[in-house]
């Protein structure tokens, strides 16, 4: 049996605009490529943190500007960044693939995934995105319902960000799998959706895509959970005098470094509670957290920090 690996990469991975996207994802996709072999299959998530906040930002201007035309909500501008992003990445990868001698099919599958409308997240909303707003402009998407906060220079709107639950597009992700080819799912979390009978809602958030990628690991039942972001390990005392690097560590101690906010808020501390929720009381299972440069060396256990029961 291949084992199969759900592989989580962060923003350093994909750019931040179109043309350090495009060169980002060559290099990302050499990182991808030099993983995949006869005994894995791969399922991809990325972030899309700088791209979904542009659109929106675009879509938005466009439609101040051009008031025939209604602006865009975020479900919206989160589907229009998994499919640029899946884009580029797939052509990428395959790309990779073939200097390598190696012929794999790579799907991006348009993935949304179902939040709770209960969640307490929606009653307060923290995730900033888009343009720099003037005081009127702020006052009027607070009109239309919409949460704001200043910033330096102006006000910016925030969203919500639930925990997901539930991934739509399971089944059909689960198949390209079986099939053995390399499939690109849940990009920056994928489209929040509400359940509402048999219809599908867009939900007016964003969500953590480690929490997303997470779930998709534990739903595809993942042997391993790599997270590849812009260290080679966690530290304790990051970028401190005390910092010390972190080889391997159970969920207990991750729990103990969690409470003592040993991790960043926003940055690694999603990462362990997605190694976390997905190793549950798996005592198989595990997680793994470095770069990707060192992705294969992590994968072998000679670098990065692994995460255990």
């Amino acid at each position: 049996m291949k084992k199969k690996i759900v592989v989580a990469l962060g923003h350093e991975a994909l750019g931040r605009t179109l043309p350090q996207q495009q060169e980002a994802v060559k290099k990302t996709a050499k990182a991808l490529a030099a993983l995949v072999s006869d005994d894995l299959k791969i399922v991809v998530t990325h972030s899309n943190g700088p791209q979904v906040g542009m659109i929106h930002a675009a879509m938005n201007e466009f439609g101040r500007n051009y008031p025939e035309y209604t602006m865009a909500p975020m479900s919206v501008c989160s589907a229009m960044s998994q499919g640029y992003i899946g884009y580029d990445l797939q052509n990428a990868l395959r790309e990779a693939l073939l200097s390598r001698g190696i012929y794999r099919t790579v799907s991006t599958v348009l993935t949304q995934v179902c939040v709770d409308p209960y969640d307490e997240a929606f009653y307060h909303p923290t995730k900033i995105i888009g343009r720099i707003m003037t005081a009127e402009e702020a006052e009027m998407e607070e009109k239309k319902g919409n949460s704001v906060t200043e910033v330096e220079g102006g006000y910016r709107r925030i969203v919500a960000a639930p925990k997901p639950i539930d991934i739509v597009e399971l089944d059909a992700i689960r198949t390209l799998v079986d099939a053995d080819q390399i499939v690109i799912a849940c990009g920056g979390g994928g489209i929040p959706v509400l359940m509402q009978g048999d219809r599908l809602r867009g939900a007016s958030a964003v969500i953590e895509k480690d929490l997303a990628a997470g779930k998709l690991a534990e739903l595809l039942e993942a042997d391993l959970f790599l997270i590849l972001t812009g260290v080679e390990k966690v530290c304790t005392g990051f970028e401190t005098e005390q910092e010390k690097p972190i080889d391997t560590m159970t969920t207990e101690e991750a729990a103990k470094y969690l409470a003592a906010g040993e991790f960043g808020e926003g940055t690694m501390e999603p990462k362990i509670v997605a190694a976390m929720a997905f190793i549950g009381d798996s005592a198989i299972r595990k997680t793994v957290i470095t770069d990707p440069a060192h992705a294969v060396e992590a994968l072998r256990g000679q670098t990065g920090t692994t995460i255990v029961k």
